[in-house]
């Protein structure tokens, strides 16, 4: 962690704003960046299902029916 509040004052100093954003991200992101080291848990299992999610809306070719689009999601993916 120290070296991360070096690399921060360094990105502060430089003036880059390529950097000063990422530094910005890391900053938000901050909690779940060391949750993922400490704990090795990712969110990679419902970003999948996500995907799957979108994928499933594209085979339908747009979602009329809310009610059943919901419906069918839950038959098929629960």
């Amino acid at each position: 962690m120290l070296k991360l509040a070096h690399w921060f004052k360094n990105v502060e100093e430089s003036g880059f704003k390529s950097f000063t954003t990422l530094k910005r991200t890391i900053t938000r992101h901050y909690s779940d960046i060391l949750n993922y080291f400490e704990k090795r848990s990712t969110n990679a299992s419902a970003e999948s299902f996500n995907a799957k999610i979108k994928n499933f809306r594209l085979q339908l070719r747009g979602v009329r029916d809310k009610s059943f689009f919901l419906f069918r999601l839950s038959k098929l993916f629960a």
